[in-house]
């Protein structure tokens, strides 16, 4: 039986789904999700003054490559996670839904085999909708 599952991503959340099929209706269940708060809070942690600062191109600069690295680090984080459950069998089809950099950044960090595993790519970010959404979004065949 082929497992399918759907990984709706950005940089800072991330949630993982399995599709079931219940009387030939595909539907997700949510498996795992991920969350990395230290690109989340980062902005939010500096002072008034600070913000006011960040506003000038060299602190926007080290703001947007602290931001990359951030990035970076979650989708090795996915990453990993993908290519450990490919491994043990967890699933045999995979679909990704993300905003393209982020979709970008992770697929750099799938190994070979897990990206012959994606059969679909949305370039969206429906991390924070519910699943109805989600499956609304979901390719007719996979």
């Amino acid at each position: 039986m082929s497992k399918t599952w759907v990984v709706v991503a950005e940089s800072s959340r991330a949630k993982i789904f399995e599709v079931e099929i219940n009387k030939s209706r595909k539907f997700l269940k949510e498996l795992r999700g991920f969350t990395h708060s230290i690109s989340r809070n980062h902005k939010q942690q500096l002072s008034g003054s600070q913000q006011k600062e960040s506003r000038h191109s060299q602190l926007t600069s080290l703001h947007d490559t602290h931001k990359n690295h951030e990035r970076t680090e979650f989708a090795r984080t996915i990453g990993e996670h993908l290519n450990s459950a490919r491994n043990r069998g967890l699933f045999n089809k995979l679909i990704l839904m993300s905003p393209p950099r982020f979709l970008g950044a992770l697929r750099k960090n799938l190994g070979n085999e897990t990206s012959k595993y994606v059969v679909s790519e949305i370039d969206k970010n429906l991390v924070r909708h519910n699943i109805m959404e989600i499956q609304a979004h979901m390719p007719i065949r996979y």
